[in-house]
Parts: C-alpha cells; sequence; structure tokens
C-alpha cells in the first residue's frame, strides 16, 4: 500500500478510534508536573499504569521536588516502589536523572528529545510521553507494547521495531495527532485488541481492520 492510501487509511482510522476512545486520548499516569510525569514514565516500563498509580501518590507525598529526589539514595527509594518490576535500577536511574537534571538543565525537565534521552533510563518512548503531555509538544510518537501489536495487526507495519514502527507511523499521520494516536492505540490495544487476544466482534475497527476475524 502506497503512502497515499496509508494516510487515508490511518484518517479513517483515528477517526473511528477517536470517537469511541475520546476520553482517554491522554495519559493515565497521575501527575502534577513534568518531573512527577518523567519519573511516573520510568516507573511503568514493564509494569501497568494502575500499579504505578498506587505507588506514586506516597512517593510524590514524601519527595515533591527535583531536589529532593537528587539527595536520594537508591535504598530509600526501595520501600515507595519495590512493588513493579526492576525496582532497584529504576531507583538508580531516576536518582541519577534528578542530579543530572539539577546540574545540567537547571532544574526544568528538557523540552526535547535530544536531551531527554541523555537521561539514564530514558529513552524514545518515554521522552515522548513527556514531551506530548507535560508540554504539549509532538516529536515523536510513543511506542510501546499495545501500539506494536495495534500497528502490526493494521498492517500499518510488519516489524515490532518501535523505532521503525515510529518513523511509519509519523510519515503518515498529521503531527498534531502523533501523541493522540499513542494513547489511541493503547485504549484499543487494552480493550479489545490485546496481545493475547483479538476480541474483533467488539472492535470499532471491525469492518476496515485486515486481521479481523469478525463475520
Amino acid at each position: 500500500m502506497n503512502k497515499k492510501n496509508d494516510k487515508e487509511k490511518i484518517g479513517t482510522i483515528l477517526k473511528l478510534l477517536k470517537k469511541r476512545y475520546k476520553s482517554e486520548m491522554n495519559t493515565s499516569l497521575y501527575h502534577s508536573n513534568p518531573w512527577e510525569l518523567l519519573v511516573a514514565t520510568m516507573l511503568s516500563a514493564q509494569s501497568q499504569d494502575k500499579q504505578v498509580n498506587k505507588i506514586t501518590a506516597p512517593l510524590f507525598r514524601k519527595y515533591s521536588t527535583i531536589d529532593s529526589f537528587s539527595k536520594l539514595k537508591p535504598q530509600q527509594l526501595y520501600p515507595y516502589i519495590s512493588s513493579i518490576g526492576l525496582y532497584k535500577s529504576k531507583s538508580k536511574n531516576i536518582i541519577k536523572t534528578a542530579k543530572t537534571i539539577k546540574q545540567n538543565f537547571n532544574m526544568q525537565v528538557p523540552k526535547t528529545i535530544d536531551q531527554l534521552i541523555t537521561l539514564d533510563g530514558v529513552g524514545r518512548k518515554t521522552a515522548n510521553v513527556v514531551l506530548a503531555n507535560a508540554f504539549g509538544i509532538n516529536e515523536g510518537i510513543a511506542i510501546d507494547t499495545h501500539c506494536i501489536t495495534v500497528a502490526n495487526r493494521l498492517k500499518l507495519a510488519n516489524t515490532n521495531n518501535p523505532k521503525k514502527i515510529e518513523e511509519k507511523l509519523m510519515k503518515i499521520i498529521d503531527e498534531k495527532d502523533w501523541g493522540n494516536l499513542t494513547h489511541l492505540f493503547i485504549a484499543l490495544g487494552r480493550d479489545t485488541c490485546t496481545a493475547r487476544t483479538k476480541y474483533c466482534n467488539e472492535c470499532v475497527l471491525k469492518n476496515i481492520c485486515p486481521s479481523s476475524n469478525s463475520k
């Protein structure tokens, strides 16, 4: 399928998904500022957002600023985040990131991908989530496991490589919808297009999805 047809296809897909999942076009991670969103997103790697939200509430009550995190030792974070996976490495990365932001960015979370990915534990996905949801900046598309599953089933991708999927989608989607696409694909992936099972009869895209088994 050529680029023009892909653009028409994704336009129809986004229209249907926006109608169905309009209320979910935002991050489900609780936060009150860019730093809290950065921490929450780092914690969400290989963990469910709802579990992250349970631990960040008391965590942010105890440590509310970048400066307070920069002065911690990893062991001081363990009691708050030990219920999620990779908590030891995440503790180290969060503290190192706080120190870097304090030393190099004047206590301000960076507003570009190039700067964000210099931080420990921050890749393109995390950077895109923070930019889109904390600053309203669309510099790329955050690709998580739901997005990989949905993009492949819709034949918008033929790879599990997040960077390649991001590059492909950025070429066929208007920049204003880059952030929205992430939320919409995640909503669909959690609802009817799960990694393990497709619930095609209940899917809003059942009539146009090439992978649909709906009769």
